[in-house]
Parts: C-alpha cells; sequence; structure tokens
C-alpha cells in the first residue's frame, strides 16, 4: 500500500501540469482554460528512493460561481480522505484570491502535512511576488514552476521526508479482487450479497459508499482479500466529483488488486467509461472478468437472450474476446458464487507456466501453418520463444528482425497461444528481441 500525494487548488493554477512533473509523462490534459482534466488522475511517481501515487483533482467544476465553490470544497475534502500528504498549489501570477484563502482554510484544520506551492514561479520577480502567500499563515512557500521543472525537486525532497512508511499488506500471499464498475451497478450490493450482512451502505442513489472496503472472504476453502471501490464520497452534490471520485478509487483498486471484475448494468450495457476500466486493467496486466448484474430485470430474455447480450458486449470490445462474461444478480444472489468460481479460474490461468520444450514444439507448428512474411526482401524467422514470467503470463521471442514485424502477425500469435494455453481473463505480454 503505497502513500499517496493529493495536488489541490483552485482553477487554471497548473495542477495537472504538476501532476505531469511528478509521473514523469503527460497523462493529464493541460489547458489554459479551467476544468480541462477530464481523464487521468491517478500516476506513480518515485523520488530519493520513495515510490509513492499521486492525485490530480484538477477540472471537473461548473461555471456556475455558488456550485464551483462547492465543487472545490468536495474536491478539498476527497483530497483529505485519500491522501497521506496534500500540495495545495497557488498562481504567482495571479496572486492571492479569496478563493485560496477559503480552501486553506480548510486545510489547515486536518491533520496532515499541507505544502503551499507557488506555481508559475518562472522567474526571480515572480518568486519574490510569491511571498504574498505567507499571508496565509504558512511556515513555508514552495515557489516551483511545474512547466520549466524549476524548484520541484526541492519540493519533492520535502514530500518524501513528510511520507509515511509504507504500509505492509496484510495479506502478501492471498490473491485481491478488486469489484469495480460506474457508480450505481451494484458494487456494494453484491458485496454484502457474498457476505451475507449489510457492510457497504446501499440506495439507489449514486455515490452513497463512504470508504472503500477491503474484506477476507473464503470461497470453497479458498481465502481472498475483496476490494469494494463503490468508495464514493457520501451526499456528493456535485456529479462532476462523483465521477471524479469514482475514478481515482477505481484506478487505486486496479494498482493493487489481482483480478478485476467489472460489474455492468444489465438495462444499460458497456459504456465508454467501462472500457476505460478494462482497457486500464489490462495495461495493468491484471486477471479481467465481466459480471452483468441486476440480469432478473431483463424481462424478454428469450428476445434477448444472455449469449446475445454477451456476443453484443464482446462485439465492443474486438481486442478483448478473451475475457470472460457471467450474468449475476446480487439483490436475488443468483450466481454470485459462481463468479468467484470463473474468479479462482482466472487466477489459475494467470500463473500458469508453459515449458520452454513444449512452447517451441508449439512455435514450430503455428509457424508452418502460417509461414511468418517476407520484410526488406528476406524472410522473418523466430529462432525460439519462451515464457520469461507467469503471474502475469510475459513471452519472449528471438528473432531476425523483431521491428518489421507486422501487428497483425502479432495478433495470430497470442490467439494461437491462447487457442492452444488458454489463458482465460488473462492479458499476455509479448517482447520480440533480436536474435
Amino acid at each position: 500500500m503505497l502513500p499517496v500525494v493529493s495536488v489541490v487548488g483552485r482553477p487554471n493554477v497548473g495542477k495537472s501540469t504538476l501532476f505531469n512533473r511528478l509521473i514523469g509523462e503527460r497523462k493529464a490534459i493541460v489547458d489554459n482554460l479551467s476544468g480541462v482534466t477530464r481523464d487521468r488522475h491517478y500516476g506513480a511517481s518515485f523520488w530519493n528512493g520513495m515510490d509513492f501515487n499521486v492525485i490530480d483533482t484538477g477540472g471537473y467544476l461548473p461555471d456556475d460561481t455558488d456550485i464551483m465553490m462547492l465543487g472545490i470544497k468536495e474536491q478539498v475534502h476527497i483530497a483529505i480522505d485519500e491522501s497521506d500528504v496534500i500540495l495545495f498549489v497557488v498562481d504567482s501570477q495571479t496572486g492571492l484570491t479569496d478563493v485560496d484563502k477559503s480552501m486553506f482554510h480548510i486545510l489547515r484544520q486536518i491533520d496532515k502535512p499541507v505544502f503551499l506551492v507557488a506555481n508559475k514561479s518562472d522567474n526571480e520577480n515572480l518568486k519574490l511576488m510569491a511571498t504574498e502567500f505567507y499571508a496565509l499563515g504558512t511556515d513555508a512557500v514552495h515557489a516551483i514552476s511545474a512547466t520549466s521543472g524549476s524548484g520541484t525537486g526541492e519540493l519533492l525532497d520535502e514530500v518524501v521526508k513528510a511520507l509515511p512508511d509504507i504500509k505492509e499488506d496484510e495479506h502478501p500471499e492471498l490473491p485481491k479482487i478488486a469489484i469495480v464498475g460506474r457508480p450505481n451497478v451494484g458494487k456494494s450490493s453484491y458485496v454484502n450479497a457474498l457476505l451475507g450482512h449489510t457492510r457497504s451502505i446501499v440506495t439507489d442513489i449514486a455515490g452513497t459508499t463512504r470508504d472503500s472496503i477491503n474484506t477476507l472472504y473464503t470461497h470453497n476453502d479458498k481465502e481472498l482479500v475483496l476490494i469494494d471501490t463503490a468508495g464514493l464520497r457520501k451526499k456528493a452534490k456535485v456529479k462532476e466529483n462523483i465521477e471524479f471520485y469514482s475514478t481515482v478509487r477505481t484506478e487505486k483498486a486496479l494498482r493493487e488488486c489481482d483480478v478485476a471484475v467489472l460489474l455492468l448494468d444489465a438495462t444499460q450495457g458497456l459504456e465508454d467509461q467501462d472500457k476505460r476500466i478494462l482497457r486500464l486493467a489490462e495495461q495493468y496486466n491484471k486477471g479481467i472478468v465481466i459480471a452483468i448484474n441486476k440480469w432478473d430485470l431483463i424481462e424478454d430474455k428469450e428476445t434477448m437472450t444472455f449469449d446475445d447480450h454477451k456476443k453484443r458486449i464482446l462485439d465492443l470490445l474486438p481486442q478483448m474476446d478473451y475475457i470472460p462474461v457471467i450474468s449475476i444478480s446480487a439483490t436475488t444472489k443468483q450466481r454470485t458464487d459462481k463468479l468467484l468460481d470463473v474468479v479462482f479460474e482466472v487466477i489459475e490461468e494467470r500463473s500458469k507456466k508453459i515449458s520452454t520444450s513444449d512452447f517451441n514444439a508449439f512455435l514450430e507448428n503455428i509457424i508452418r501453418l502460417r509461414p511468418m512474411p517476407m520484410k526488406r526482401g528476406k524472410t522473418l524467422t523466430i529462432q525460439y520463444g519462451l515464457q520469461v514470467k507467469q503471474t502475469p503470463p510475459v513471452f519472449k521471442f528471438f528473432m531476425n528482425a523483431p521491428e518489421d514485424l507486422p501487428s497483425n502477425y502479432r495478433k495470430f500469435l497470442e490467439n494461437q497461444i491462447r487457442e492452444h494455453y488458454g489463458f482465460v481473463g488473462t492479458p499476455i505480454t509479448m517482447v520480440f528481441r533480436q536474435k
């Protein structure tokens, strides 16, 4: 469990630029318009031997002043809940504003380290102007330029000193199953159905679960840890903040879990946010299962059979047809245990080990079935391959010109591996190296 640093502040002070600087990648959208952060909120960082996660609370604020202020306050509280250290970002060029004062008043009441970061201090004059923020009563003002990186190293030196020790995993040997999905698809209802009692608050209003809850659970004499990611702030008044909080909790859970169970609402189907969750799970090389909840609410099951519904979903995921799909009803407890049977199957598939001799015999057969293409006047050849890692599986291939191998042949190899060896619900990584 890595410590968490949150980046908070009013719109357009450069939070996303600082977030990108901290994680070393351009993942958050950066624009001069306020409220443009829409996609990426969670990233990993490393400094002075310390790993930690970073949350970007940028964007998602409506134009209405009253609602915007409410939204800002909610996001500060979200950061307080999620974080070990908070970076409060202000703008040296604009100077101290009433919104800054209001936010800092909230932050100074909490028992967590808060660093006041005066961004856009791009020259000596602006660094001098940043001293204005001492009027807030802070002990230190960190004048930086997130764009150029000036001052960020000194800031990080102090931040990592304030981070707590990495929390030890209470059950490192047990598989961790994250229950993920859009708000109000039934995540908490499913966990409650398994446990047999109400562990999470459940209503028809999205965002009623206060905290994500990790629960030790035994299924058929096998132990696992359930991660309920409903985790939306209770009584959130700004819809965008519910979505923001859901995204933060989901990304955090996907990094920590072994298998992600994506819950879908049978009455709504697959949406863009679901696809994004699946892409992240695949990117993090997690096992994946899709569970269609509320199947009991589908009335015309003759016209729309489960197989039809499953096909419709997988047609929208052309590169992810290896993911198992199951229907459940958290309300009636239909197939809630069956879902865990599928999860344990994916856990076994994810840890499968293929011997090198068997794998090369397999390679020889499929290359004979579909000879490798020619590039630049010569035939591409794979000398041999082997599985170099399991949980998750990684295969390495040694060949004469890996940079010339077309993507369609890579996909052919992956399809053949799946057809022959399975790896149900498991992303496969394939690495090609020059022999």
